[in-house]
């Protein structure tokens, strides 16, 4: 896979990838025009979203209805590292879901590739390149 980043001005950075043009931007109290999401905010909806689609997935196939399932995921921040300790989803689920798929709906959400690659992360290699003339 290849994604090609582009800069549209200002403090906005563009991911360009499979037909698609996710574009971010800086919040104002940033210099931005707060008129995307910032980076790190797209990757944290990125972990909501992967489980959100997992337990979509397990819901579909066992034809329980979705209408009604919410994940709310928070973020615990250490101001020490300054970074976030704890990220914690949780999954409401309307009072006649089945009480026999709660624990695997859990283990269903555990298997987000998002949250794969975050536990096992790749190795980073960044290099400078002279643009092809």
């Amino acid at each position: 896979m290849e994604i090609k980043i582009r800069f549209p001005g200002n403090k906005k950075v563009s991911a360009e990838f499979d037909g698609y043009t996710v574009l971010t931007d800086q919040p104002k109290s940033e210099g931005g025009d707060g008129s995307a999401p910032a980076p790190f905010d797209l990757f944290l909806a990125s972990i909501g979203t992967c489980a959100g689609y997992v337990v979509s997935a397990f819901c579909e196939k066992r034809g329980i209805p979705t209408k009604e399932i919410e994940l709310v995921q928070k973020m615990e921040w250490d101001e020490t590292k300054h970074l976030f300790s704890k990220i914690s989803i949780e999954i409401l689920l309307p009072k006649d879901f089945p009480e026999k798929y709660r624990s695997s709906l859990i283990s269903a959400a555990n298997l987000c590739s998002v949250k794969k690659h975050i536990l096992n992360p790749p190795q980073f290699e960044i290099e400078t390149k002279s643009r092809p003339e």
